[in-house]
């Protein structure tokens, strides 16, 4: 059987890494035929898409967490990393923490799925909070904090007006979403000026959005023609 296939690799001639390129080249072009329309191609690669990367998460959380994190350590201590002594008995409360999850799938009992939804949601929410706190609305707050005046050797004529600037955005669009007040004389003049703000900040964002996009488009680009087009030219190399 295996000289069989040696023999049909021979006759073909064509090597496993050109079959590769074509196949990727292949997915390729079926995600891209989505720009002309919606079609049974495109619809193909994409479940192939979500489920190889799927498959690829299951394969990946069990060789780089159940094995090294749970099974080796509970049932087979001597090859934990660093070796036991003796089993750790504690892990069975998350493992069986973690098999509820799986009574999802048994009517009668699937209420029990809750519990450790409920306690994924709480741990990433407290410990996410100050991340978020910390990371987000502390340091922007700082960011906002920044000497107005051109200090000697510290801070120059550029940096102080650049300052100016954040500070001058963040108090015309704080009082843009002011609704306590009318926006009339000067609170008006600053929720429009902050108006302008909001719609610089929106454009870079999308800017950056669309750059990515475009990024990931010339990559692609890049694959055919540098990759694909030569083996597709001279496939038996």
């Amino acid at each position: 059987m295996e000289q069989a296939q040696q023999a049909a690799v021979q006759w073909l001639g064509i090597s496993a890494d050109v079959w590769g390129t074509w196949l990727a080249a292949l997915l390729t072009l079926a995600i891209f035929s989505f720009l002309y329309a919606d079609n049974p191609v495109y619809k193909a690669a994409e479940h192939l898409f979500v489920g190889v990367s799927a498959a690829y998460g299951v394969v990946i959380t069990y060789h780089d967490y159940v094995m090294p994190d749970i099974f080796r350590p509970l049932f087979r201590p001597g090859e934990a990393t660093p070796p036991l002594e003796h089993p750790k008995y504690l892990l069975i409360v998350p493992l069986a923490i973690g098999a509820l999850l799986l009574t999802r799938f048994i009517p009668k009992i699937d209420y029990l799925s809750r519990w450790p939804i409920a306690l994924s949601m709480g741990a990433a929410a407290g410990l996410g909070i100050p991340v978020s706190v910390q990371g987000y609305f502390l340091e922007q707050m700082s960011g906002t904090m920044k000497p107005l005046w051109p200090i000697a050797g510290q801070v120059t004529p550029a940096d102080a007006l650049n300052n100016f600037l954040i500070v001058l955005g963040v108090i015309c669009t704080l009082s843009y979403f002011y609704f306590s007040l009318e926006h009339k004389g000067l609170l008006g003049k600053a929720s429009k000026v902050g108006i302008w703000f909001l719609m610089v900040a929106f454009g870079a964002g999308f800017g950056n959005t669309v750059m990515a996009r475009i990024s990931l488009l010339i990559g692609r680009v890049q694959f055919l023609l540098y990759d694909f087009w030569p083996t597709l030219r001279h496939p038996f190399g």
